[in-house]
């Protein structure tokens, strides 16, 4: 799947976002190994900390139906600026993709890949829970 289409499906996703709140909503398109994809939006809520960024949504998603080996995802936002994902969505997506890359699009900037590893260095992962 090219990284146009990818980031049509996350601008698909963000359609569904719920974001009364901020009115910024942001979508993501989950590209699992096997080629299949899996979308999510930002779902706001009046007690903030209960929000769910369209990342996690994704990927929820996806482990939910058994998936666990993801390739890409794309991200976008409603202000049509580069949406790099937060602290908790980086830490979740290394998690699950730590070789993966990121995609994300500015209207004037064009389109950047970003390697997981870039965004969150050192990453905190199962290695670290092992008492050696």
């Amino acid at each position: 799947m090219t990284k146009e289409a990818l980031l049509q499906a996350a601008k698909e996703g963000m359609k569904k976002s719920y974001s009364p709140y901020s009115n910024f909503s942001v979508g993501a398109a989950l590209l699992t190994k096997d080629g299949k994809v899996f979308t999510g939006c930002n779902i706001e809520n009046a007690s903030y900390g209960a929000a769910i960024c369209a990342e996690r949504t994704a990927m929820v998603k996806a482990i939910s139906e058994g998936y666990q080996e993801f390739e890409k995802i794309a991200i976008v936002c409603s202000n049509g600026t580069f949406a790099y994902p937060c602290g908790i969505c980086r830490q979740f997506i290394s998690e699950f993709m730590l070789d993966g890359t990121v995609i994300i699009e500015d209207k004037n900037e064009g389109i950047r890949e970003i390697p997981v590893k870039d965004l969150l260095p050192e990453a905190f992962t199962r290695k670290d829970l092992i008492n050696g």
